[in-house]
């Protein structure tokens, strides 16, 4: 079974990253959305809050699951017996970070590939820091996430 792991933290899922997750379970038997708990980053919701999110977002892909994990993205996938690391492309400021991390994801794991995907050009200025920004200050995200993402963001910041 050709499986794949598409990590993020996913600090909310955008129209963006659902359309990388489309094209990524087109190319693979199963895609695993692996949640990163990275509380470093700060995100706005719990690791179990943005796992739930992406669940009620993904009802249309039969060959999904969705899962959180901790530590290195590549004892992640190998034991969870991926062949390869799916990651989106919005822009070429993307590519240089995305590109570092490739290589030292082969150098830790030989064998695990990195796939870069694009996703479609209507996505390619989402980011979910834009959209936490834009929800913030009460802005309308309707058309950058799906709408149990803009109702918990609302709730959020008590919109």
């Amino acid at each position: 079974m050709r499986h794949c792991i598409y990590p993020g933290t996913f600090d909310p899922i955008t129209y963006g990253h659902l359309d990388v997750l489309g094209r990524a379970a087109k190319l693979f038997d199963h895609v695993t959305v692996a949640v990163a708990h990275n509380p470093g980053k700060g995100p706005l919701f719990s690791a179990e809050q943005r796992q739930a999110l992406v669940e009620e977002s993904i009802g249309h892909l039969a060959n999904v699951s969705v899962t959180t994990f901790d530590g290195l993205l590549v004892e992640f996938a190998l034991a969870q017996k991926a062949q390869a690391i799916i990651r989106g492309l919005r822009a070429l400021s993307d590519f240089e970070f995305e590109f570092n991390m490739a290589l030292m994801n082969r150098h830790l794991q030989p064998a695990l590939e990195t796939i870069f995907v694009m996703p479609n050009e209507q996505f390619s200025y989402t980011s979910s820091a834009l959209v936490k920004q834009v929800a913030k200050y009460g802005g309308d995200v309707s058309h950058f996430v799906p709408p149990g993402v803009a109702t918990a963001l609302r709730q959020a910041y008590g919109a």
